[in-house]
């Protein structure tokens, strides 16, 4: 009963934010501010983690592929195809859940139990439409964008991790790549990153926008929000898999 309730309540959120999204005026200048702390204030934190899945990713296929009769390039194709088409979307989602759902719910959830988001509907603002509508558009825009940059430095981390290590030339690495590419893996990188990018914003908002009992209460929103958010991307992680592929 009370996973209905929350259903119910979520949803009706996600209505009155479709509902809101063309008070445009309302929520511009937020907007801004927030595809600037969920796309650029991430880079760094996406970078390191392309760089460091590319390059354990590499070591641990030379590792298991060390064979005279599998091709080096071999490892290019199954990183490189890995990235694109999982490593790079599930695993920056994984760390972005914690860095932008938590700050999402923290944020809204310290506006909730201190009175502000009161006091801006007493003044005749529109709190979803102030709120909850720029964070969201900022994940379905940022996000894709982020598996740009998550895809450039996973691959590009396996080509220096294969070249310093000895394991796998850059050429080899690069024709193995190129040979097992396919387009669709790229855009179905797109498509996850575009859902996950909903899936954390909107949970966030929700748990943050009605978080209640002070402190505490705003701690275990954020809480909730980061493991539900890392529940559903696992789970649509399959169902887009399995649909899609």
């Amino acid at each position: 009963m009370q996973s209905l309730n929350e259903l119910g309540k979520y949803s009706t959120l996600l209505y009155q934010a479709l509902r809101s999204s063309t008070e445009f005026s309302t929520y511009r200048k937020n907007l801004f501010q927030e595809l600037v702390k969920v796309g650029y204030d991430s880079v760094p934190i996406i970078v390191l983690t392309g760089i460091f899945t590319g390059s354990v990713m590499t070591l641990q296929s030379a590792y298991q592929l060390e064979s005279a009769f599998i091709p080096l390039s071999t490892i290019g194709a199954i990183v490189s195809e890995s990235i694109l088409i999982e490593l790079a979307a599930v695993i920056s989602s994984l760390v972005l859940a914690g860095k932008v759902g938590a700050r999402v719910a923290t944020e809204l959830g310290t506006m909730r139990v201190s009175e502000q988001i009161d006091a801006l509907e007493s003044m005749g603002f529109n709190s979803v439409s102030f709120l909850v509508v720029p964070r969201v558009l900022a994940g379905i825009l940022m996000f894709p964008v982020l598996y740009i940059v998550a895809s450039i430095f996973g691959i590009g981390g396996g080509i220096s991790a294969g070249y310093f290590s000895g394991t796998v030339p850059p050429a080899d690495f690069l024709q193995g790549a190129r040979m097992y590419f396919y387009p669709w893996n790229v855009v179905f990188g797109f498509v996850k990153m575009f859902v996950f990018g909903f899936i954390i914003t909107s949970v966030s908002c929700y748990k943050g926008y009605f978080a209640t009992g002070g402190a505490e209460g705003v701690g275990k929103s954020t809480t909730d929000a980061t493991v539900l958010s890392c529940i559903l991307i696992l789970l649509a992680d399959f169902i887009l898999a399995a649909i899609l592929l």
